[in-house]
């Protein structure tokens, strides 16, 4: 079973698959893509497949390579399901990014449907651990909102570092180092130097403007000198 869906940035992600078998009563299950919308509710129709008779279920997570604030409904889903169906539910083997959003929102890593804190943690007060959740969590959508802008930005750095390196035959690397340089002494955005890049390369494109394009053959003029020496 799979769902997937494109998100707000327009690109289509890596749809989450599930995979499962069962040992006697226990479902073993390992989830593949991303954690976003329409997520929850393949998860929840793999769980509707199970056979009758399951008394423990396990979610294996080591194949999530990307989690929005979706993941936060999956737990909810999870532990709605075991309480209703009486059937013990557990997650594990959180990795990279889905791990480092658990830690964010203050949840065990190890498997954050464990009931009460983590084990060494300090007891807190239920509104304080609301509080500081609450601020955890605008910190994660921000840093989600950055990496999908991220991602917006990546085909156009990659084209007009393809235009840099059919113009002065250099690396990629050398290419990504002149558009990072203008960045820097222009205080100019990256995805907008990459943008007057590839729009000046056009037929009868315009140019970019006067400080970009002295930024870029300065930049393109002493790379091209150090790799003379």
């Amino acid at each position: 079973m799979t769902s997937a869906g494109p998100a707000a940035h327009g690109l289509l992600l890596n749809a989450l698959a599930i995979d499962g078998r069962t040992e006697g009563r226990r479902a073993l299950l390992a989830a593949h893509g991303e954690l976003v919308h329409g997520a929850p509710d393949t998860v929840a129709e793999t769980l509707a497949a199970l056979p009758s008779g399951i008394t423990e279920v396990e979610l294996d997570l080591a194949g999530v390579t990307f989690m929005d604030t979706t993941g936060l409904a999956l737990l909810d889903l999870l532990t709605e399901y075991g309480v209703r169906q009486g059937v013990r539910v557990t997650t594990c083997r959180w990795r990279g990014q889905p791990r480092r959003v658990l830690e964010l929102i203050g949840l065990d890593t190890t498997d954050p449907l464990r009931t009460g804190p983590p084990p060494g943690s300090p007891e807190r007060t239920v509104s304080a651990v609301a509080r500081e959740r609450a601020e955890q969590l605008a910190v994660l959508r921000a840093e989600i909102a950055q990496l999908r802008h991220a991602l917006d930005s990546r085909p156009v750095i990659d084209q007009a570092r393809g235009v840099l390196m059919a113009a002065h035959g250099c690396t990629p690397d050398t290419a990504w180092d002149i558009l990072r340089e203008t960045s820097q002494r222009t205080n100019t955005k990256l995805r907008h130097i990459a943008a007057a890049v590839i729009a000046s390369a056009a037929p009868d494109g315009p140019p970019p403007p006067d400080p970009l394009r002295a930024a870029l053959r300065a930049a393109a003029a002493r790379h091209a000198s150090r790799a003379r020496v």
